[in-house]
C-alpha cells in the first residue's frame, strides 16, 4: 500500500450558512491518481476550495489529515507551501505581474532559491511540453488569456511546483478537442515524471482518455456514493449519473 498523503474523515463544510458537504471520507497516497464525478451542484469543487481553506467555505466537523499533518491547522499559504496545489475552474488576472514572476515567487515559496537565468531555463523546458510560446513569459498573469491559454498557464504552474497532491477541478471545462489534449499531455507528464498525486474533479471524461486512473469516486449531493477503479469512469461515460440521482 502507498504512503497516504490525504485522509479526508467525515468532511462536512457550508457556504453561506448552507450546508455542502455531509460527511465526506476520501483517502489518496502517494502517485496516485483519483477522479472525483458527480453532477453539476454535487459539491465537488466545494470540496476542493475546503481542501485549501479558501475563507468562503467553513469546515463544521470532520478532519482533513496531509502528509500526516492537520490541514484544517493551516492557512492557505502554508497548506500550498506543504504541496498542496488547486487549479482553479475560472483563474483569476492579476494585471501587473507577470507569469514568469508569479511563478519564480511561488516556487521559491518553497524554500528553494534558484537565479533567474536557471529557473528562466527550467519554465522554458516545461513550456515546450505544453507548446507554449515564451513570450507569454513576459505577459500579466491571465490577463487577456483566452480560457485555454489560462488552462495552459495552470498546467504551467503544476509542472513547475510539482506538488505533493494536485487538485484539478474541471480543468477541461470549456475548452475546444486540442486544448484538451494540450492540457492531458502537461497532466500525463506530471504524473509519469513525478511522485505527485492528482485530484481530478470533473463531470465530463475528456481529460481522462490518456491518463492513468487508480480510483473513482461519484459525489451526489455533498456525499461521496459509490467507489471504483477506472471501469467506473467507463461505465459513468456511457450511463450518466442516472441511477445514483434516483437513489
Amino acid at each position: 500500500m502507498s504512503e497516504e498523503i490525504l485522509n479526508v474523515s467525515s468532511l462536512k463544510v457550508n457556504a453561506s450558512e448552507r450546508e455542502i458537504l455531509r460527511g465526506v471520507d476520501l483517502k489518496i497516497g502517494k502517485g496516485e491518481t483519483h477522479v472525483l464525478m458527480g453532477p453539476n451542484g454535487a459539491g465537488k469543487s466545494t470540496l476542493g476550495y475546503a481542501l485549501m481553506g479558501h475563507p468562503s467555505y467553513e469546515v463544521t466537523s470532520g478532519r482533513i489529515g496531509f502528509m500526516g499533518e492537520d490541514l484544517l491547522d493551516m492557512t492557505p499559504d502554508k497548506r500550498a507551501k506543504a504541496g498542496l496545489f488547486l487549479s482553479f475552474q475560472n483563474p483569476v488576472e492579476v494585471p501587473g505581474v507577470s507569469l514568469l514572476d508569479f511563478l519564480r515567487t511561488a516556487y521559491e515559496q518553497k524554500g528553494e532559491r534558484i537565479s533567474l537565468l536557471k529557473f528562466r531555463k527550467l519554465v522554458k523546458e516545461k513550456m515546450q511540453i505544453l507548446n507554449m510560446d515564451e513570450s507569454y513569459l513576459e505577459r500579466s498573469l491571465n490577463a487577456g488569456f483566452s480560457g485555454g491559454e489560462k488552462k495552459k498557464a495552470e498546467i504551467l504552474q503544476l509542472l513547475v511546483l510539482e506538488p505533493r497532491l494536485a487538485i484539478l477541478d474541471e480543468t477541461d471545462s470549456g475548452l475546444d478537442v486540442d486544448a484538451v489534449k494540450t492540457v492531458s499531455v502537461g497532466v500525463e507528464h506530471f504524473q509519469k515524471e513525478t511522485e505527485g498525486s492528482l485530484l481530478i474533479i470533473t463531470h465530463s471524461t475528456r481529460i481522462l482518455e490518456s491518463l492513468k486512473v487508480d480510483k473513482t469516486h461519484v459525489m451526489v449531493a455533498g456525499k461521496i456514493v459509490d467507489n471504483g477503479g477506472p471501469e467506473l469512469v467507463e461505465e459513468i461515460n456511457a450511463s450518466g449519473f442516472e441511477k445514483y440521482l434516483k437513489e
